[in-house]
């Protein structure tokens, strides 16, 4: 994913269907120096993690 899609995405009030590993995943925060997103699993919000902005998939039907 793109750095300004997911920045976009974790500033909207609307939630988008991202994914992380073919799992739903809510957008903290985008790192644009790094390329990493801090993200957390929908059913799991207390395992946070920081990823690469490559390995997010959104999911557009």
């Amino acid at each position: 994913m793109n750095r300004q899609r997911a920045r976009e995405i974790s500033e909207s009030p609307i939630m988008a269907n991202v994914t992380y590993n073919n799992q739903p995943i809510y957008i903290q925060h985008v790192d644009d120096q790094n390329g990493t997103a801090r993200i957390y699993p929908l059913d799991q919000p207390e395992n946070e993690q920081e990823v690469s902005l490559n390995e997010l998939r959104e999911e557009l039907h």
